[in-house]
């Protein structure tokens, strides 16, 4: 039986006999063009004078069917061959592998929140741990270890019994969230025009504990200060004389 594509016209050998009796759709390999093969009729009764013997069907490609066991050509039989084995990535599921970008994902996502909170927090995390604060200078982000600060720190002279009186003010702060108590030694650094320490005194702030937020003013003085003075710097130190 020899089956020829109405699209391109290339023909097929088959075994007619084995043919399905209803029919059934081929696919042509050469184009691809799909069409319904009708059953090979019962064989006309021979004629006196026999048509030439046609010429044998040349080589010509398997036809593909559209079920999945297509015509063999050469005999006409299906091959019943198992379909192609999906190749190994193919096969491997997506499961584990969205599993381990999720985990990747979350870590990135947990690394993170915690960078973001030991810089919003950093204040809060020197006073617990003072040694963070030295960490934290070094990436530029400075702290106050004590959680104690000193804010509208200001200074002018004055004059009192003939003597220039250098008078500093300010504020002493917690900047912390829980009640905090307040070193009681308060260094104030006179230095030159090139911050070169030149004098320096002490005093006691009038608060020992502050509560979250809460401030405390102080007032120091010092007659006849230094004129070298050009900068003052407020702080707080270890207990000394």
């Amino acid at each position: 039986m020899i089956l020829t594509c109405p699209s391109c016209g290339t023909r097929y050998s088959v075994d007619g006999s084995k043919f399905p009796a209803a029919g059934r759709t081929v696919r042509c390999a050469k184009c691809g063009h799909s069409w319904h093969q009708a059953a090979e009729g019962p064989a006309p009764p021979a004629a006196e004078d026999p048509l030439p013997e046609a010429a044998p069907a040349a080589a010509i490609p398997q036809a593909a069917a559209t079920d999945p066991y297509p015509v063999n050509p050469s005999s006409g039989t299906r091959a019943y061959a198992p379909a192609p084995a999906a190749s190994a990535e193919a096969r491997t599921p997506l499961g584990p592998k969205l599993a381990v970008a999720a985990g990747w994902i979350g870590l990135i996502a947990v690394v993170l929140l915690i960078a973001v909170s030991a810089v919003r927090y950093r204040q809060d995390i020197a006073v617990i741990w003072p040694q963070s604060a030295g960490v934290y200078s070094s990436l530029g982000l400075p702290v106050n270890a004590t959680g104690i600060d000193f804010r509208q720190v200001n200074y002018r002279r004055e004059s009192e019994d003939g003597q220039i009186v250098l008078a500093v003010t300010g504020l002493i702060v917690n900047a912390g969230k829980r009640q905090l108590p307040v070193p009681q030694t308060v260094r104030v650094t006179l230095s030159d025009a090139d911050n070169k320490e030149i004098y320096h005194w002490t005093f006691k702030p009038s608060a020992t504990v502050l509560a979250p937020g809460q401030s405390a003013p102080f007032l120091t003085r010092l007659s006849s200060p230094p004129a070298a003075a050009r900068h003052l710097e407020v702080r707080f130190a270890k207990d000394e004389p």
